[in-house]
């Protein structure tokens, strides 16, 4: 993974890649240079055999203020051919943390605004701060969260969206848990206590089914013919079944023990 990023910074422990937005006096504003790191390190994680989990934070005070100013005004003289291709790179930033092949979690605080709602919807699990700030403030200047609609109405459907895209107003993260825009939102002393929990939840787990089970429910979720996702999975059980971790995981089982991948889980 690069070390050199100028806008974010990695770190990995015990199988944990940490990928933290590092611009703090910012409060952790996007601009194009943390969009194109981040798209890099969601593509290059995976490539590393170690990785089992991705958590992805904010430094300071907040998790992600959404679109750096500066960066807003040299977008606000973008012609229309350079806009698309703007908004393009934004999308692939997104769509490298929803594709991530392993399991992501963003823990938020502070405040997540706009584009940063589009950071956290694309991650697997994500956990915050009971008094962090929310909005899709984007209606408030005249556009709407084109972007981060994907991965955001995935999250909290139809008419959560029509209420809080159309509206832009700010809420709490007992409203962001409501609406399922977060998993679950705690008193701030608690952050780091409930992020451990997830990640002990993941660890203790088969790694390459936790994958598979990721890419699984992808699938079914985007399968037109329901009969044939139902015989695809039949499939699948059997492959695993017969897996090296089917067999050492039933067999940690039935012996009253824990399973292999548990000796190095937190």
């Amino acid at each position: 993974m690069n070390q050199t990023y100028k806008t974010i910074v990695t770190t990995i422990k015990n199988g944990v890649v940490t990928v933290t937005l590092n611009r703090p006096e910012l409060h952790n504003a996007m601009n194009d240079v943390m969009i194109a790191e981040l798209t890099e390190a969601f593509v290059e994680i995976p490539k590393d055999d170690s990785v089992r989990v991705v958590v992805l934070r904010g430094e300071g005070k907040s998790f992600c203020a959404g679109a750096d100013l500066n960066y807003m005004k040299g977008i606000a003289g973008f012609g229309f051919d350079e806009n698309v291709e703007d908004g393009k790179k934004l999308a692939a930033l997104f769509k490298a943390i929803y594709d991530c092949p392993l399991p992501t979690l963003a823990l938020v605080h502070g405040a997540a605004f706009g584009g940063a709602n589009g950071l956290l919807a694309a991650c697997d699990i994500v956990v915050a701060g009971q008094n962090t700030t929310f909005a899709f403030s984007e209606v408030k200047i005249g556009i709407a969260p084109a972007t981060i609609s994907p991965f955001v109405i995935k999250r909290i459907g139809e008419f959560g969206a029509k209420e809080l895209m159309m509206t832009g107003k700010r809420f709490k993260g007992y409203e962001a848990e409501k609406w399922n825009l977060v998993n679950v939102s705690v008193p701030e002393e608690k952050l780091e206590e409930t992020l451990q929990y997830y990640i002990k939840q993941l660890l203790s787990s088969a790694p390459e089914a936790v994958k598979v089970t990721k890419n699984m429910i992808g699938e079914v979720i985007a399968g037109d013919d329901f009969d044939e996702t139902i015989n695809s999975m039949a499939h699948l059980i059997a492959t695993l079944r017969a897996s090296g971790e089917g067999q050492e995981g039933m067999a940690a089982f039935l012996e009253k023990r824990k399973a292999k991948w548990n000796n190095n889980a937190l």
